[in-house]
């Protein structure tokens, strides 16, 4: 008989754990099978080694050399000796369990001392409370350490890790080595989620032949009578007690065929004799378990001379995408043996035999369903610029692909409760997905746990408005081009040069002539030289001088000559310049924007503003730390009702709705291509607020990634990149942009550009016939009054006077120079 002692032994006291041990040894057991912990395990080995009882156990190694004891738990000491070795470890945290030994504890410290490392030890054994992990993480946190070597039974360590998700330490940059030989039975998902490196150790092949066909017959049990068999994974702790029986199987075959007498048939004995009695055939059982050399669930199971596993070879596992991928072995003679490069050797060669699958997301114009998608299959229903840019990818580096549009239509974030990302980033990160291209943003903490290639597309943050209508030309529109001070400025030196001019004219003696006809009608007493330049004939030399036309009279005098020159230089340049600028003024219908920068935003209350809810645009103004994007930040985080959009679309739509009250914050590229779309009513203004990148994605450690890498760089140097945006955001705009019509229909003139000329015009003529009409009255009413006086003087012909004077004609003018005074 064998006596097998269940786990109840392990929370037992020293001193009760020797009753079962004693009840067992006076029924006259062969052997013992059990488990021990740190406290019962000396009382244990001690009572074997006594009374020549061997001990069968798959509980951790004994430290010291025992007799009589069993132990098929392989040590792990040197197995992770040798991986520090390999990774190079000089500073590390050390969390151990004492209930396991102080085995690897004492190999670390020697090796801690040899090779001048820096490790902190903790032990974690006898913690209950969970949260007591998490304050350890997080002073370890404190020092900057982020290299752990957890050596604790399974049920602790992800207790620990748990805790690693909580606080967030599962990011890039993070290793844990954990020194059990469960690596499968660990939950390890979470953890590699964050970009963490973890690796482990793992006893059993599932490429045994024996574990095969275990697992075969276990999936064969009856469910009712072993509802445990399906969906529970196999146990490295439950294939050492499989190799346990069937170590001892082989020792009673190997005592039969050598017909040696075990019968303790009246021999039980008791086990708290004193002295002690030991069981003679003890010493024939212990020395057949140790010959035993057998292939079991945990590999080959030899034993040295001390009971313990010998002639072994331990697994190395590292979580990858996927599940957990080995890269190695160690075994005593070859140490570790590190394989990962032919793996990825066979995961590079096996890429052009399978389909790769692409992720993306639906998003206009990247991608989106044909027309006619319903009548497609396959690729052929999407069509958009990732759509282009996955064909030209595939093209290059050789590839099948199939497109798969992400489920939850999401980018891909980090949920800060379970850890867990989502979206085309959750993809590749659990293994769903080889490749994304979409317009993926390259961030932080997405490069943590994802490879990203060189950006295919550059942008920003930008602002969207609602495009403000166009200014309707004013009537006196023309009048534009200059500056309201300019036309003052005119209209004084007008009149300035008018009156200079008369004023030198006046002065002058060459201005003063007679024309030739009247010289020779009375040569002897030739009457007074007139003067042209009155003041109202230098306003019409001024005025038509400015106007372009001319006039009949012109300066003589050289002082004259100096006014209009100068004047005619100013009225050349002044008209030149007017020119110049009223084309593009009666041309061109300006729009006024309210919003030029976010630096006008953040200034003002009138115009809400808002993000997206989740993405990497409210990520920039939640983080940043310049002033004006801060007080932006603070502004939209407490505004009512709430400015983040759940879409792209709803904020859009938004922007459209509210009448110039809302602008939409979002990334460059998109506000483009909204803007070629109908109704066209939107617009990007001012520049990009910050610059980053589109690159394509693929998982750690792919083999796609520098093939990927390099197709992405040679497109772009091709100038392939540049043609497919200009293609699906110009080429194929709704709004006309920089078409030849609308270039055709922007030079054309309406009657509302000039049509304050043509009021000038009309009241000018209106004003003639006015000032013609007074005229005629005028001179009707002198004329009558004339006639009346001449009818009158034919009456009455008075004597004329003895001494009469002869009076100059009224002409305009003033003589400086004659005897004669005439009226001005």
């Amino acid at each position: 008989p064998v006596c097998v002692l269940h786990g109840e032994l392990t929370v037992l006291s020293v001193c009760l754990s020797v009753c079962p041990v004693c009840s067992q040894f006076s029924r006259g057991v062969y052997a013992i099978f059990g488990f021990y912990d740190q406290k019962s395990m000396n009382t244990l080995t001690s009572f074997c080694g006594a009374l020549h009882t061997s001990f069968i156990t798959p509980s951790f190694p004994a430290d010291a050399d025992v007799q009589f004891v069993i132990q098929m738990r392989p040590p792990l000491r040197g197995a992770v000796l040798s991986l520090l070795a390999h990774y190079k470890w000089e500073k590390f945290v050390y969390l151990y369990d004492t209930e396991r030994g102080f085995s690897i504890l004492q190999a670390i410290m020697e090796s801690a001392v040899a090779n001048n490392w820096q490790v902190t030890a903790r032990s974690v054994g006898s913690i209950v409370d969970p949260t007591e992990y998490k304050r350890i993480i997080e002073e370890m946190d404190r020092r900057q350490e982020k290299r752990f070597l957890i050596d604790c039974e399974v049920g602790r360590i992800n207790a620990i890790l748990d805790q690693v998700v909580t606080l967030g330490k599962n990011s890039r940059g993070y290793h844990y080595l954990l020194a059990n030989l469960g690596f499968a039975n660990m939950t390890l998902d979470k953890v590699f989620a964050g970009g963490a490196n973890i690796t482990g150790f793992q006893i059993i092949n599932t490429e045994n032949p024996i574990v095969i066909q275990f697992l075969q017959r276990w999936e064969r049990l009856d469910e009712r009578e072993f509802p445990e068999a399906k969906g529970t994974p196999l146990k490295y702790t439950s294939a050492l007690t499989h190799d346990a029986v069937l170590v001892l199987a082989e020792a009673f075959r190997y005592l039969r065929r050598q017909r040696v007498d075990v019968s303790r048939r009246g021999s039980a004995g008791d086990c708290l004799a004193n002295p002690a009695v030991p069981w003679s055939q003890g010493i024939d059982i212990e020395r057949a378990l140790k010959m035993v050399q057998v292939q079991g669930m945990t590999g080959n199971i030899q034993f040295d001379s001390f009971g313990r596993r010998a002639n072994y070879s331990v697994d190395v596992y590292e979580m990858k995408v996927g599940g957990p991928k080995k890269t190695g072995y160690w075994n005593e003679y070859e140490k570790y043996v590190y394989i990962v490069d032919a793996q990825v050797t066979n995961e590079s060669s096996s890429v052009e035999n399978r389909t790769i699958v692409v992720t993306t997301i639906m998003e206009s114009p990247y991608v989106m369903y044909k027309r006619n998608h319903l009548s497609l299959e396959g690729n052929d229903r999407y069509e958009g610029y990732c759509v282009d840019l996955a064909a030209e990818i595939a093209k290059h580096v050789g590839i099948r692909y199939k497109l798969s549009v992400v489920a939850d239509g999401k980018y891909g974030a980090r949920d800060p409760e379970t850890k867990t990302w989502n979206g085309m980033v959750g993809e590749l990160v659990y293994g769903r997905a080889d490749i994304a291209v979409a317009p993926l943003t390259i961030t932080l903490v997405r490069e943590e746990v994802i490879d990203f290639s060189k950006p295919f597309m550059s942008l920003g943050i930008s602002i969207m408005i609602k495009k403000p209508q166009k200014s309707k030309p004013g009537v006196f529109s023309f009048l534009d081009p200059l500056a309201y001070e300019i036309w003052m400025c005119i209209v004084f030196a007008y009149i300035g040069v008018s009156v200079v001019l008369f004023l030198v004219s006046r002065f002058s003696p060459y201005e003063w002539h007679l024309d030739e006809n009247d010289e020779a009608k009375d040569p002897q007493s030739p009457p007074d030289p007139p003067n042209d330049f009155g003041i109202f004939n230098s306003l019409w030399f001024s005025l038509g001088a400015f106007m372009q036309q001319g006039c009949d009279i012109s300066p003589r005098s050289l002082s004259g000559r100096i006014v209009g020159g100068v004047w005619w230089f100013f009225t050349l340049i002044i008209i030149s310049s007017y020119t110049a600028n009223l084309a593009a003024f009666l041309t061109v219908e300006r729009m006024v924007s309210p919003i030029e920068s976010a630096e006008d935003l953040a200034k003002q209350t009138e115009i809400a503003y808002g993000t997206l809810d989740s993405g990497s645009t409210k990520e920039f103004f939640r983080r940043s730390k310049i002033a004006v994007y801060e007080k932006m930040w603070s502004y939209m985080k407490s505004a009512e009702p709430s400015v983040f959009a759940k879409t792209t679309p709803e904020g859009v739509a938004r922007v459209r709705k509210s009448k110039g009250k809302f602008a939409f914050l979002l990334e460059s590229t998109m506000n483009e291509y909204i803007e070629q779309r109908k109704p066209c009513d939107t617009m990007k203004v001012g520049g990009n607020l910050d610059s980053k990148g589109y690159g394509v994605a693929t998982p750690k450690g792919s083999a796609l990634r520098n093939a990927v890498n390099l197709a992405v760089l040679k497109l772009n140097e091709q100038g392939l990149l540049d043609k497919l945006k200009n293609k699906w955001w110009y080429d194929k705009g709704e709004c006309g942009s920089g078409g030849g019509d609308s270039k055709d229909k922007t030079s054309a003139l309406s009657l509302s550009n000039v049509a304050g000329v043509f009021y000038i015009l009309v009241g000018g003529l209106g004003l003639a016939m006015t000032v013609a009409l007074i005229e005629f009255c005028y001179k009707s009413r002198a004329e009558t009054k004339r006639l009346k006086l001449a009818k009158n003087a034919q009456n009455f012909k008075p004597a004329p006077p003895a001494n009469t004077q002869n009076f100059a004609t009224y002409r305009e003018g003033y003589n400086v120079y004659g005897t004669e005074s005439v009226k001005i």
